[in-house]
């Protein structure tokens, strides 16, 4: 794969970077997407942040092999500390982990005033999405957009947001789906509810035999399960329409 060439995920990511932004990628493990997006003029500054030592020094090879290093800074640490006042970062990605741990970063650069609630968030959680949106919602953070879509077997969710001074919210059903994706109901979208339809009926068969006391899991399971027919059985309807 060549520098500027990214693979479908990180395709999808790059394509919600606005122009000349002043990028941070978290945990940038390669720097691809930093550098992809640099050798396409598409971003003014990056920012690669790891804070594992093999990555990082990964990332640093990839910059400097393609004569990057004075203009994406590759920086050893902890979430967003990486991020400096001085780099007036306005775009923040954060890909390929789980949703409550890029919750927790978000958390602690927000308490530690590396996050000024004035950039644009794009998220790519493997898991966990719902936790993600949750804090999205309490932070006062909008999805403008968000997209699904497979690679390698594997599907993936990204999530675009932004801070917003005016009040809103979001229900149960748009923070387990997705208030975007709820209503596309696209082919993937739909593949992926159906094997979790399943992984729910089997979790609650297990929590049902259980001798703990877990009702309100039992609960909590049965209500997701029957958002998921209900979601499931309203995108049917809608690819047959369109047949």
């Amino acid at each position: 794969m060549k520098a500027n060439e990214l693979s479908k995920r990180l395709q999808v990511v790059a394509d919600f970077v606005p122009a000349n932004a002043r990028l941070a990628d978290i945990g940038s493990d390669h720097a691809y997407l930093p550098v992809a997006l640099m050798l396409q003029d598409r971003i003014q500054y990056a920012v690669a942040g790891e804070v594992v030592a093999g990555p990082y020094e990964s990332a640093k090879r990839q910059t400097t092999s393609n004569g990057l290093e004075e203009r994406i800074d590759v920086r050893l640490a902890d979430g967003l500390e990486a991020i400096r006042p001085s780099d007036e970062i306005n775009v923040v990605t954060i890909c390929g982990m789980g949703g409550v741990l890029i919750r927790d970063i978000l958390q602690k650069g927000k308490e530690r005033n590396r996050l000024s609630g004035k950039e644009r968030l794009i998220l790519q959680p493997n898991v966990g999405e719902k936790h993600l949106r949750i804090w999205l919602m309490q932070e006062g953070y909008q999805i403008l957009n968000e997209t699904i879509l497979e690679e390698n077997k594997k599907i993936y969710e990204v999530i675009v947001a932004e801070k917003r001074t005016e009040a809103f919210t979001y229900t149960s059903q748009e923070l387990l789906f997705g208030p975007i994706l709820m209503r596309e109901k696209n082919s993937v979208f739909l593949k992926k509810w159906r094997r979790q339809l399943e992984k729910h009926q089997s979790v609650l068969n297990d929590l049902t035999q259980s001798s703990r006391e877990v009702t309100d899991k039992i609960h909590e399971f049965q209500q997701e399960a029957e958002w998921i027919k209900e979601v499931l059985a309203d995108g049917s309807t809608e690819i047959y329409r369109t047949l």
